[in-house]
C-alpha cells in the first residue's frame, strides 16, 4: 500500500507498508539522505535497508551489499552473489581436457594461473603422469603462480587504498602490478586468461631474454613496494581506519571455512605450499608470514610481507631455469602433449614453421595424430581427483571426475573467494557504515570465481 503522499520524504520516490512485517519501507533515489532519516524518526521507524556500494571493484554490479542501519551503525548485513554467474564449470563438460584450461582461467580474473596450474595438477593425477611433467616446466608454473600472487595482492593493496580516498596509493599498485602483467605477455603472449599452463607441462618455454627481464622487473617492483610502505604502512590516517576493524578471529575463520591472509591474520600458519605441497614447493626457501591481529590492518601487512616472500620464490625459480636446459617443457608422451612444437609467432599465436611443414608435407601420420589431438582430445582413465593450491586468497580447490573419455564428466572449484565472503556479515554487523568499506575490502573478494 502507498503511504500518504504528506509522508513522502524528498529524497524518496515513495515509502510503502512492508507486507511482511507491516514496517515502512524507504526506497531513496536521490537527494538528501537527512531527509529520510527525518521521515523515518517521525514515523518511529528507525529500521533502515540500504545496498551499499559500489566502493570496491567488487561491489559495482556483480556484488550487492545489502545493510540494515540504525543512524550510522550496521545492525545487519548481507552479501547477494550470483549477478556474473557464467556457468563455467558446466561447460567445461562440453570441452575437452585441455579446452578447460581456457574456461578455468576465466574465473578468478586476478589470479588466473592458479585456477590453471590446480586444474591441470588434478589432470595430471588421473592421467598418471604427474612425475613426468619436466622440471623446467614445473619451475615456470611456480615462477608465473608467485609473479601472479605479486599482482593479485597488489590489486587488493592498491584498491583498497582508492576506496579511502587515497588515490596515489591505487596508482603506485598498478604501476608496480603492470612490471608484472609485462613479464605476463613477454612469455604467455598475454595479460590475462592466459590459458598457458596446460595438461602435462606449459604451453612453450620462456622466450630468449625473460630472466633478465624478470629480473629488471623484480628491481622495478620493489621500488614501487618501498613507495607502498611509505604511503601506507607509516600513515596515522590508514592506521585508524584498519586497526581494530573488520575483526575476524581463528575461531570464526575455522568456523566458516575462511584461509588465505585472512586466516593467517589469526596467527594460525595455514598456507597449502608448506601443508601439502605441489610443484616442488617444498624444495623452495620461504616463509608463511602470520600476524595475530585479526584486524584488516593485519591482512596488509601480511600480504605486503607475503609478496616479498614471493620475490624470493620467483628468484629462486629464475636461478633454476637459468641452469635447466631449454625447450623441455612438456610432457614426452605425445598421445597428451598438445600442442605440439608450438611457438609463439610476432602475431601472438601460431605452431612452428618446421612442425607445420612436416605434419602438412612430410608425415601423413604426424598430420591425423595433429588433428585427433587438437579436435578430439585425449581420454582420461576414469576415477576423480581433489587438487588444492594456495591461491593469493586462499586455499582453492579442484574435484575433476572421468568417466573415461576425451571431457571432464563433472569439474567443480572450491574457490576462496565464495567462502571468504560468508564473513561479511561478521565483520560488518555492530561497526560503522564507513568500516563496511574496509571490512569488504580486506577480504579481497573476486566475484569471477565466487559466481563461476
Amino acid at each position: 500500500m502507498t503511504a500518504p503522499t504528506s509522508h513522502t520524504p524528498h529524497a524518496t520516490a515513495h515509502v510503502v507498508d512492508d507486507e511482511t512485517t507491516g514496517r515502512p519501507t524507504f526506497e531513496a533515489s536521490g537527494g538528501d539522505w537527512s531527509d529520510i532519516a527525518e521521515e523515518a524518526a517521525r514515523l518511529g521507524e528507525e529500521r533502515i535497508v540500504v545496498n551499499m556500494g559500489p566502493q570496491h571493484p567488487s561491489t559495482h554490479g556483480v556484488l550487492r551489499l545489502m545493510l540494515e542501519i540504525d543512524g550510522e551503525t550496521v545492525t545487519e548485513a548481507r552479501a547477494g552473489i550470483g549477478y556474473l554467474h557464467t556457468g563455467i564449470e558446466k561447460n567445461m563438460e562440453y570441452r575437452t581436457w585441455t579446452q578447460g584450461v581456457t574456461f578455468c582461467t576465466r574465473m578468478d580474473y586476478v589470479a588466473p594461473l592458479f585456477q590453471e596450474a590446480a586444474y591441470c595438477l588434478a589432470v595430471e593425477k588421473l592421467l598418471g603422469i604427474t612425475d613426468d611433467v619436466p622440471e623446467r616446466a614445473t619451475v615456470i608454473r611456480v615462477l608465473m603462480m608467485e609473479l601472479n600472487r605479486i599482482s593479485s595482492h597488489l590489486v587488493c593493496l592498491a584498491t583498497g587504498g582508492n576506496e579511502l580516498g587515497a588515490t596515489t596509493i591505487m596508482t603506485v599498485g598498478f604501476t608496480a602490478r603492470e612490471q608484472v602483467l609485462q613479464v605476463f605477455e613477454l612469455i604467455t603472449g598475454l595479460r590475462m586468461n592466459h590459458a598457458y599452463i596446460r595438461p602435462g607441462g606449459v604451453a612453450q618455454d620462456v622466450p630468449p631474454g625473460s630472466i633478465d627481464s624478470v629480473r629488471e622487473a623484480l628491481v622495478q617492483m620493489r621500488h614501487y613496494f618501498r613507495q607502498l610502505e611509505d604511503l601506507m604502512l607509516a600513515n596515522p590516517i590508514l592506521q585508524a581506519r584498519l586497526k581494530d576493524v573488520g575483526t575476524l578471529n581463528l575461531a570464526a575463520c575455522t568456523a566458516l571455512g575462511i584461509t588465505g591472509p585472512v586466516l593467517r591474520s589469526t596467527g594460525l600458519p595455514y598456507d597449502v605450499r608448506k601443508a601439502a605441497p605441489y610443484c616442488g614447493y617444498e624444495t623452495y626457501d620461504f616463509d608463511v608470514p602470520v600476524n595475530d591481529g585479526a584486524d584488516s590492518w593485519s591482512r596488509v601487512l601480511l600480504r605486503m610481507e607475503e609478496c616479498y616472500q614471493s620475490m624470493r620464490i620467483v628468484e629462486q625459480c629464475l636461478d633454476r631455469l637459468a641452469a635447466l636446459p631449454a625447450g623441455d617443457v612438456m610432457v614426452h608422451d605425445k598421445k597428451v602433449a598438445w600442442p605440439a612444437q608450438l611457438a609463439i609467432g610476432t602475431d601472438g599465436m601460431g605452431n612452428s614453421l618446421g612442425h607445420i611443414r612436416e605434419i602438412m608435407g612430410t608425415s601423413m601420420e604426424a598430420l591425423i595424430h595433429h588433428f585427433k589431438l587438437v579436435t578430439e582430445g585425449f581420454r582420461v582413465p576414469a576415477g576423480q581427483v581433489f587438487q588444492t593450491v594456495e591461491h593469493p586468497r586462499g586455499e582453492l580447490g579442484v574435484h575433476l571426475v572421468s568417466d573415461g573419455g576425451t571431457k571432464p564428466y563433472r569439474a567443480h572449484f572450491r574457490d576462496p573467494s565464495f567462502n571468504n565472503l560468508q564473513a561479511v556479515s561478521m565483520m560488518c554487523e555492530g561497526g560503522q557504515v564507513a568500516d563496511v568499506v574496509v571490512a569488504v575490502a580486506s577480504l579481497d573478494p573476486v566475484l569471477g570465481g565466487v559466481d563461476r
